[in-house]
């Protein structure tokens, strides 16, 4: 997943109210599908979730699974639902857009719900719902961010990254989560893909 043409460009827009009931149809058309593999409730994230918040109108669904390798036939499954599956950091989800890179309507991240991944992408949502100057700062930086990086949104994601670390910093103790995933200082974190 590099910038290019055969992506989406990176356009941020207004809220819209309606991105709560969009989030909450296609977590139930996929609590039906991916029911064999889910181990809790699947989760709104990104901008599109934060009341208020400037974003590519691009719905997240986070869904937790046990683990990766026992829930890799979903695969299959949730391509047969409309979404392409990119093995974009593999070792730490499964990711899907829908209907394509090109075309974006959704992002479904499956994440082993145990892990520091799951914790950080809920604690960066909880913390700008909760602290309006922080999404106000954060959504500053979106927009400039879309304006540098109008067609790579891989830039515009990295770009972003020294903010949510932050934010996750701030919200979560050191060595939270999946003791493998906190004890090796190499591992990429939440660097915001769907914030």
């Amino acid at each position: 997943m590099t910038g290019g043409s055969d992506e989406a460009p990176v356009v941020v827009v207004a809220y819209d109210p309606t991105w709560p009931a969009q989030f909450l149809q296609e977590r139930a058309r996929l609590e039906d599908l991916l029911a064999a593999w889910l181990a809790g409730p699947i989760e709104h994230i990104g901008s599109t979730a934060i009341p208020g918040m400037i974003a590519k109108p691009v719905i997240d669904l986070m869904a937790p699974v046990d683990d990766l390798d026992a829930s890799r036939p979903a695969i299959a499954v949730v391509e047969a639902a409309g979404y392409a599956y990119f093995p974009y950091r593999a070792e730490s989800m499964h990711w899907f857009c829908k209907p394509s890179a090109a075309f974006r309507t959704h992002h479904l991240h499956l994440v082993p719900r145990d892990s520091r991944l799951w914790q950080e992408r809920l604690a960066f949502r909880d913390r700008l719902r909760a602290e309006p100057r922080l999404a106000a700062e954060y959504a500053t930086l979106k927009v400039r961010l879309a304006r540098q990086h109008p067609r790579d949104r891989e830039a515009y994601t990295d770009a972003k990254a020294p903010f949510v670390r932050r934010v996750v910093a701030e919200a979560l103790p050191p060595g939270a989560g999946d003791p493998a995933e906190s004890a090796d200082p190499g591992r990429r974190r939440y660097d915001g893909p769907g914030a």
